[in-house]
């Protein structure tokens, strides 16, 4: 299987205390990576003997996936990557609505710690002059979870991983990322400069914006790409919850 390509090589990052936590790790980072897109099978079989896990330790890394709402297990029918509802891609944008635009209006004074937001813009910016939106997509979801991390809270940036890894989904099905990611580059850029300048509000604002004019964006092609591909985006008789 091709998705299965270079996940042998995860292997050797579990080491000898392999945990299904460390299992669920590498399995959402090749979900979110685009490896397995949404409606993939998961076998049990082809990734647990890539990995080397026993059947018990990947059952359980597919369950705090599926808890994550990454996967979704059908009855006699396996686990799948979830394909999300257009009502998901809404609910996932009042929550970054809600959770984002609070970080930044709950900032103390300046000056803030944006230097990773800052290597964030300059990681978007790399991978749209060598041609890579999917890279641009990677720098986006960079950008905001260094925003949330301004809170300084290990809850909220748990919340938040979640959240953007549920975003990635709705990224993959998208049949026009440049077109997606590329107005958000230069949006980016502003809500740096307004934190970089010590306006809190300004930011706030320019990123309330952002978020509303993306979710318009997302739900349109969404709608769009699973309206062509019919139930399930692609997959005859796939659960998308």
């Amino acid at each position: 299987m091709a998705e299965l390509t270079g996940l042998a090589d995860d292997r050797a990052l579990l080491g000898r205390t392999s945990t299904a936590e460390r299992v669920a790790d590498i399995l959402r980072t090749r979900i979110a990576d685009g490896f397995f897109p949404p409606g993939t099978r998961l076998s049990e079989d082809s990734i647990g003997g890539a990995l080397g896990v026993s059947r018990n330790t990947l059952r359980e890394a597919f369950r705090l996936l599926t808890h994550e709402r990454l996967l979704v297990h059908e009855l006699n029918r396996g686990v799948f990557v979830r394909v999300l509802t257009v009502e998901d891609v809404e609910d996932i944008y009042r929550t970054r609505a809600l959770v984002e635009c609070a970080v930044v209006r709950g900032l103390g004074g300046p000056p803030y710690a944006v230097d990773g937001l800052a290597g964030a813009v300059a990681e978007g910016q790399r991978a749209a002059g060598e041609g890579d939106w999917r890279g641009v997509a990677t720098a986006n979801i960079h950008f905001h979870r260094e925003l949330v991390a301004l809170a300084g809270s290990a809850r909220t940036d748990e919340v938040m991983r979640s959240v953007f890894a549920e975003l990635r989904l709705a990224f993959h099905i998208v049949d026009d990322p440049r077109r997606l990611h590329e107005p958000y580059l230069t949006r980016n850029l502003q809500i740096l400069q307004a934190l970089q300048r010590g306006d809190r509000d300004r930011a706030e604002h320019l990123l309330a914006g952002y978020l509303a004019d993306s979710l318009t964006d997302m739900v349109e092609v969404y709608a769009r790409r699973v309206a062509d591909e019919g139930p399930g985006g692609g997959r005859a008789g796939a659960s998308s919850s």
